[in-house]
């Protein structure tokens, strides 16, 4: 018993502790020197347009196989763990998410212009505004395309509508 005190009077009077530890908040720790040679970088975001302004965007990538094509590949990079495969929104990472993400190929999607499809894409529930940060500009209106794409696919992929006359099965 007394060496089970002596082990707690050491450590509570010798080890370290979370009351004596550095503590840095905000605006106060000095920033270290830029070592030399070196030149420092400012993070350039471009502004995100808003609905009013989304809606007159026109896409400068012509909409041909080619670019769909490649808006596949960025797909692959940026958009299909979450999305899946189909634009369904069932993709591996994104059953994770809070709500999940959405079905790009549905009517709402494709009933938007190619500026509101990008400007949901930089802004939409989840991950705002954070793909303005990873997607480089230069591939953002191919995968306005891509999603246009999977949407046209779904489309052509429904069931045609009973006739409304028709016997129930």
């Amino acid at each position: 018993m007394i060496g089970f005190g002596l082990t707690i009077t050491y450590l509570l009077f010798t080890g370290p502790h979370m009351y004596i530890q550095p503590n840095y908040r905000p605006f106060q720790a000095v920033m270290p020197v830029t070592p030399p040679g070196t030149v420092p970088v400012k993070d350039v975001i471009e502004p995100i347009p808003s609905k009013e302004q989304a809606q007159k965007l026109i896409n400068p990538v012509a909409n041909t196989r080619e670019n769909i094509d490649k808006g596949k590949v960025y797909y692959g990079y940026y958009c299909v763990f979450c999305h899946g495969d189909k634009g369904d929104g069932f993709g591996p990472v994104g059953f994770s998410y809070v709500p999940v993400p959405s079905d790009l190929r549905t009517q709402k999607i494709r009933s938007m212009t190619d500026g509101e499809i990008l400007n949901s894409m930089l802004t939409g529930t989840g991950h705002a505004p954070m793909l303005q940060r990873i997607i480089p500009s230069e591939y953002r209106w191919y995968l306005v395309l891509y999603v246009r794409q999977l949407g046209i696919e779904a489309q052509a992929n429904l069931p045609a509508a009973a006739d409304i006359n028709s016997p129930p099965l």
